[in-house]
């Protein structure tokens, strides 16, 4: 066989080889990977807060998260080279701050593994909605007694105020740790049960009794809210 064609065919076995970066990502990577300024700052623009406050899960204070941030993406710049595309851009970058939050966490004696820290025999056996909100006698023993409240009566420009959105991020920060982890990484920054597993090291099964409960708390949280009005 002729040395050009055991080349190409090397080649072809190495790029069969090679995973695909996930097309939505690719033009942004090539820019990074070219040096390109404009396109690391629309990177951070659109993801130093979330970073902020994903960190702020595992480190003592806003300070701290905002170190661990920096760090990120300070190991995102000495990393572009690595990246294999394995998984989006997006879920890489909260993977390398969750490592990197973890471990700020361990040396404030403040963050243990987050499969560690939670297991499903461990939660309180709280019901995720009021066991009096169901009928308790037949014919419709189990049904609703008071069902979920309907917000279609509450004006638009009130379901999108700050101050609707200020409460829900109260909400949130009122979740037990775990739980509010889960729904920032699945309801605000829209990762999939896949990708959150991996990233916690829990299981699917476990990951979905806690971003039920989150909701369910959140949902009750924003029924009270609006019930004032």
């Amino acid at each position: 066989m002729l040395p050009g064609m055991v080349s190409d065919s090397s080649a072809q076995v190495n790029a069969a080889r090679a995973p695909e970066v996930v097309p939505e990502d690719a033009q942004l990577l090539a820019a990074l990977r070219s040096g390109d300024e404009r396109a690391f700052v629309t990177l951070v623009e659109q993801y130093h807060m979330s970073l902020v406050r994903l960190a702020q899960t595992y480190v003592s204070s806003y300070a701290v998260a905002e170190e661990v941030a920096q760090e990120t993406w300070l190991g995102v710049l000495q990393g572009l080279h690595r990246f294999e595309g394995r998984a989006s851009l997006k879920t890489w970058l909260f993977h390398i701050l969750t490592n990197r939050a973890k471990t700020r966490g361990q040396r404030e004696g403040r963050s243990i593994p987050f499969s560690d820290l939670w297991h499903i025999d461990d939660e309180p056996s709280e019901p995720a909605v009021e066991p009096e909100r169901f009928r308790a006698a037949e014919p419709w023993l189990g049904h609703w007694a008071a069902p979920p409240q309907r917000w279609d009566h509450v004006p638009e420009e009130r379901l999108l105020s700050q101050e609707t959105r200020a409460h829900i991020d109260a909400a949130i920060a009122a979740l037990p740790s775990t739980q509010r982890l889960v729904v920032m990484l699945r309801d605000i920054e829209g990762l999939s049960s896949g990708e959150v597993c991996d990233m916690l090291g829990v299981t699917e099964s476990n990951q979905r009794v806690l971003l039920h409960r989150a909701r369910s708390r959140v949902r009750a949280a924003l029924e009270q809210y609006f019930s004032e009005a």
